[in-house]
């Protein structure tokens, strides 16, 4: 039974509206404002949903391969590090910096002048463009760029890049030159900071995976040993880090519909939430082993929003476009997949799944 996955977020869901409902009237005292309030939350929730719906499908791809305390670990501590740090830490975190406050100033900043509170968080997006896109891209872009890959869905494209990855590093160097040109067409000042947060986003890819590789390695040690242990924290340290690429997009994004803090926290802790609930639904119900093409879908999805970060450093595509090409792309490679489900009924679905 659905339900069974999204009461959480739904009980989550009218809680917010109530406190949303609270906050519109004690700001306004007028029906007709908080419903608009309310309104804008409820916008900004399906906002975040049709931009996240590939790293649910992604999440759940890595969440599969972990026992099951690290699951847990990531959907209640991942849930936090989701909500409270990148959806209102992280904006505050922009501001303090950007302007030079405090934690405490930057929170009165953003209740009392959201305005100017806007303004700061929205001239360090050529920086967040740069990291977020860069490490979306990597993730993408190393799913596709893995010699061990047997199962294809675009193969005319994906047999290539499966090949091109005897190259070492080739994907490296592509993001890199991708970062160069993109750079070109900034203004210097702007370039540098797109250049070194680009950079930062591709270390940060490479550090993840380094720990992650370490911890197999000692898993695997034990293993030989007659010890059975799958300790997952190289997968959650991944998962975390790609769940803040995703929401660099939606937190910028939301400034779109307002500039009131309270009201993009509410919105959009509304939608991370049903993320999580479609990330668990996909893993207790093996969606993905029975749609052999979802996963790739959402892989692709995950390098077109990378790529529409990082050219959102010079260019402004509404997020209406991103939230369309990945539900595209997801839909497409699902629709593939039922068509070869029928095609061949008996054929096995395993998959070769990169788990960080």
């Amino acid at each position: 039974m659905l339900m069974r996955f999204y009461k959480g977020s739904i009980f989550f869901t009218v809680v917010c509206l109530i406190l949303g409902a609270w906050y519109g009237w004690s700001q306004s005292g007028s029906m007709a404002a908080t419903a608009s309030l309310l309104w804008i939350i409820l916008v900004l929730a399906i906002l975040e949903v049709s931009l996240s719906f590939d790293n649910a499908v992604v999440n759940a791809a890595v969440l599969k391969d972990m026992d099951d305390i690290w699951q847990k670990r990531f959907l209640t501590w991942g849930m936090v590090i989701a909500v409270f740090g990148m959806r209102i830490v992280f904006p505050l975190a922009i501001v303090a910096i950007a302007a030079g406050l405090g934690p405490v100033d930057a929170l009165k900043l953003s209740l009392n002048n959201p305005a100017q509170y806007e303004r700061i968080v929205s001239s360090a997006h050529v920086g967040i463009a740069g990291f977020g896109g860069a490490f979306l891209a990597m993730v993408g872009l190393s799913f596709f760029f893995d010699g061990e890959k047997d199962i294809h869905w675009l193969k005319w494209i994906e047999k290539k890049l499966a090949l091109v990855s005897n190259i070492k590093a080739a994907e490296i160097a592509l993001l890199l030159l991708v970062l160069y040109l993109i750079s070109r067409l900034l203004p210097q000042d702007e370039a540098l900071t797109f250049m070194v947060a680009g950079t930062l986003g591709l270390v940060s890819f490479i550090a993840v995976e380094a720990i992650s590789t370490i911890l197999e390695m000692r898993d695997q040690t034990k293993a030989v040993n007659g010890v059975i242990v799958r300790s997952g924290l190289g997968g959650f340290l991944y998962l975390n880090v790609l769940d803040a690429s995703f929401s660099f997009d939606g937190v910028i994004g939301a400034f779109a519909l307002s500039n009131n803090m309270v009201v993009i926290a509410l919105g959009l802790s509304i939608g991370a939430m049903f993320v999580r609930s479609m990330t668990i639904h996909l893993v207790k119900q093996g969606t993905l082993a029975e749609y052999r093409y979802l996963e790739h879908g959402a892989f692709w999805a995950i390098i077109v929003l990378g790529a529409i970060m990082l050219l959102s450093a010079r260019f402004h595509i509404p997020e209406s476009v991103t939230g369309l090409i990945g539900a595209v792309l997801i839909g497409l490679s699902l629709w593939w997949s039922i068509r070869h489900k029928r095609r061949h009924p008996d054929s096995g679905n395993a998959s070769v799944i990169r788990a960080g």
